[in-house]
């Protein structure tokens, strides 16, 4: 064997061996990094530094960080981690390098507003999303649409859950759903005034006949609520006049409170139940009353709408 072949064979060995090394390196680095992806995730958490530094290309960081956000929630997600810390930063960086990104925020407020493992447990940061997703984006009648949602599931406030799906529905494009959802709100939250108005411009704005009769029903239904509250508000007030509550509605007719026997829309008498409470004698005849049920019935919840088109 020539020293020259000796050579080239010892080269060459090398040159396999070191493939060898790089691949188990490249391997225990590529392990590694999955584990540290919350480390590495941000190392550059400037948005002003990432402008400079993309030399224009901003929409093109944003879509990788946004990307990056799904990742990291994904991984979190799937190990059952109560950890999210880096997820509000991320889209706080991908927003902030494209504000016109609208799956960041309809998606990121789904990510941070449930309660670990389903979320990071942030409905404020949610929010904050959602608000600046909103100034940046106005005319986006999907963005109102989350905002409402979060404001009724997560911070159980119905009158700025009104006012979101309501803003929403007077933009120019919006979903017809939008003004059913801002009357509900206010009808759950005891605005009846505003539901009212809601309602019958509702009925009054389309001609379409199930859409119709739905305002109708629901015209009915938040006539109950005030009466069952405005029952009650007399009961409380016999009760601080007397110092018991009224046997019957005949006694608060016979201190003054009332006139006549209050009844329903469809002329069924309330019921004064022993602890105070007014109830519909029938409560599956009126549909979408939030008031006057019996224990353990819940009020009709929303549906939620399909906000990707």
């Amino acid at each position: 064997m020539t020293a020259t072949l000796r050579v080239n064979l010892v080269a060459i060995a090398v040159l396999l061996i070191s493939m060898a090394g790089g691949v188990v390196t490249l391997d225990a680095i590529d392990h590694t990094r999955r584990q540290s992806l919350a480390q590495e995730a941000l190392y550059v958490r400037s948005s002003k530094a990432l402008r400079r530094m993309s030399l224009g290309y901003t929409g093109l960081l944003a879509d990788i960080y946004w990307t990056r956000a799904v990742q990291y929630f994904g991984e979190q997600h799937h190990a059952n981690s109560r950890d999210f810390r880096l997820l509000a930063p991320l889209l706080e960086v991908t927003t902030e390098l494209d504000p016109r990104l609208l799956p960041a925020y309809q998606f990121g407020a789904n990510f941070l507003a449930p309660q670990p493992p389903s979320g990071a447990g942030l409905p404020g940061a949610a929010l904050a999303l959602m608000k600046y997703g909103i100034e940046h984006n106005p005319d986006q009648w999907q963005l109102y649409y989350n905002m409402g949602f979060l404001y009724y599931t997560e911070f159980k406030d119905y009158a700025k859950a009104a006012d979101a799906f309501a803003q929403g529905a007077r933009l120019p494009v919006t979903n017809p759903f939008m003004p059913i959802l801002a009357a509900q709100m206010a009808q759950h939250a005891g605005e009846f005034d505003t539901a009212r108005m809601l309602w019958s411009t509702t009925y009054q704005s389309t001609q379409d006949a199930l859409v119709r009769q739905n305002a109708i029903e629901h015209l009915l239904a938040l006539r109950v609520d005030e009466d069952v509250t405005q029952l009650e508000q007399v009961v409380e007030e016999y009760r601080e006049q007397t110092g018991r509550l009224p046997a019957s509605m005949g006694d608060l007719e016979r201190a003054g409170l009332i006139h006549g026997t209050p009844a329903d829309p469809k002329g069924r008498p309330y019921r004064l139940m022993p602890d105070g409470r007014i109830e519909v004698q029938d409560s599956q005849s009126i549909f979408f009353i939030t008031k006057g049920l019996p224990p353990g019935v819940a009020p009709p919840q929303p549906v939620r709408i399909d906000t990707s088109h």
